[in-house]
C-alpha cells in the first residue's frame, strides 16, 4: 500500500462501557428490555467517549460512477441510467431523497466517474470528484490504473474530512453505478474466498438467462487476477471509482471517530476493503440492513455484523441507512432523555417469590 494511503484508526477506549451500562441499566425499564437499542446506544457512546452522545448533522454521501463492465451486458439497465439517476438525485426525485428528507438527513451527491459531463445547472449541485469517464471493462484488463484507484481513495478521504470539519459526526454512504454489483461480486469473492456463485446476485433484476451471462462474464474476468495482488491492486483491477472513494471515505470517517452507518451490498464491499486494510474500522460501524442482493447475508456474516433491519431492500443509494436512521436516533434519545429509576422515583427491585 502506498504510504500516502495510510490512516490512523484506533480502537475506541472500552473503559467508558462500564458507565454506559450503568446508565442504560438505570433507566426505568427491566434490564435489557430495549434489546438492540441498548447495544446501539452503548456503541455510539463508546465511539464518542461520552455518556451523553449526540448525532450532529447526519449526512449521507452518494458516490456515482460508471462501470465499463456494464457494456458486456451484465445489467438489466443501460449504462446511461447512471447519469439519469444522478440528475434525479439532484432534482429530488429518488428514493434516497424521500427517505433522507423525512428523517432530517443531509444528502450529498458525488460524481466519482460518471460518463459524459453534466450541464452546469446539475454540475453545480454535485461534488465533482470525477476520476474519469467510467472505468474500463475488466473483462479485457484492469478497470482502472492503480494511481486512479489511489486518487479515488484520497477523494473519498477528502470528502469526509470536509464533512467532519463542518461538524458532521454521523455519516452513511450510498452508491449509484450500473454494473456495480458485478464489480462487487468479484471483489467479495477475491477478498473473502467465498465461491463466486455465492457472491453473484441479480443486481438490477436480471432474469435467469441474464444471471447466467453475468456469471459467465465474471468467471472469464478472473483470468486477469494474480494471487500476489494487494487489496488496492484488486480494487484497481475489478473495482469502480465510487467503490474506491467509499473505501477512502470509510477509513477517514473511522480516523475521525465518526459513527458510520453502513448500507447494502456494494457499500459493504467497500467497507470490506477498508476492513482488510484496517480491521479496527468495524468498531465505528452500525450496519443498517441486510440487502436482498444475494451475497450480502454472507458478507455480513463474514464481518460478524448484525444488521438492524431486513426488509428485502436492494436499491442502494444509501436507502437502508436512511430508513434505519430513526432506530439509531431512538437509541441515543433514550440514553439521554429517558428517566432513571432514581429521578422518576420508581422502585428498581424485583418481587421476591
Amino acid at each position: 500500500m502506498n504510504m500516502k494511503l495510510k490512516f490512523d484508526i484506533d480502537i475506541p477506549d472500552a473503559s467508558i462501557k462500564k458507565g454506559l451500562k450503568e446508565k442504560i441499566d438505570g433507566k426505568t425499564k427491566p434490564v435489557g428490555s430495549l434489546g438492540r437499542l441498548e447495544e446501539v446506544a452503548m456503541q455510539i457512546g463508546t465511539i464518542q467517549q461520552t455518556l451523553y452522545p449526540e448525532l450532529k448533522h447526519p449526512t449521507i454521501v452518494v458516490f456515482a460512477a460508471d462501470h465499463g463492465i456494464a457494456g458486456e451486458g451484465v445489467s438489466a439497465y443501460l449504462q446511461e441510467v447512471t447519469r439519469q439517476m444522478v440528475i434525479n438525485f439532484v432534482k429530488g426525485g429518488a428514493a434516497i431523497n424521500i427517505f433522507a428528507g423525512q428523517n432530517g438527513i443531509h444528502l450529498k451527491i458525488v460524481d466519482a466517474g460518471v460518463m459524459r459531463a453534466f450541464e452546469s445547472s446539475i454540475r453545480d449541485q454535485l461534488i465533482d470528484y470525477k476520476i474519469g469517464e467510467g472505468t474500463k471493462s475488466f473483462l479485457e484488463g484492469p478497470a482502472m490504473r492503480e494511481e486512479q484507484c489511489e486518487q479515488a481513495i484520497e477523494k473519498g478521504r477528502e470528502c469526509v474530512q470536509n464533512l467532519h470539519q463542518n461538524g458532521v459526526n454521523v455519516v452513511g454512504f450510498g452508491e449509484m453505478g450500473i454494473g456495480n454489483t458485478s464489480s462487487s461480486a468479484l471483489l467479495m469473492h477475491l477478498l473473502t474466498g467465498f465461491p463466486l456463485e455465492t457472491c453473484i446476485g441479480r443486481g438490477t433484476g436480471l432474469d435467469d438467462e441474464g444471471l447466467q451471462r453475468k456469471t459467465e462474464i465474471l468467471t472469464r474476468s478472473l483470468s486477469h487476477y494474480k494471487s500476489s495482488d494487494s487489496e488496492v491492486e484488486i480494487l484497481a483491477r475489478y473495482g469502480g471509482f465510487e467503490t474506491a472513494m467509499m473505501t477512502g471515505a470509510f477509513l477517514q470517517a473511522a480516523e475521525n471517530k465518526m459513527t458510520i452507518l453502513v448500507d447494502g451490498f456494494n457499500t459493504t464491499v467497500a467497507l470490506l476493503l477498508a476492513y482488510k486494510l484496517y480491521p479496527a474500522i468495524l468498531d465505528y460501524c452500525i450496519f443498517s440492513h441486510q440487502s436482498g442482493e444475494k451475497g450480502h447475508a454472507k458478507l455480513l456474516e463474514y464481518l460478524g455484523a448484525m444488521p438492524l433491519l431486513n426488509m428485502d431492500m436492494r436499491l442502494g443509494e444509501g436507502t437502508g441507512v436512511a430508513v434505519s436512521y430513526p432506530i439509531i436516533r431512538s437509541a441515543v434519545n433514550f440514553l439521554n432523555d429517558m428517566a432513571s429509576f432514581e429521578n422518576a422515583e420508581v422502585l428498581n427491585s424485583k418481587i421476591k417469590m
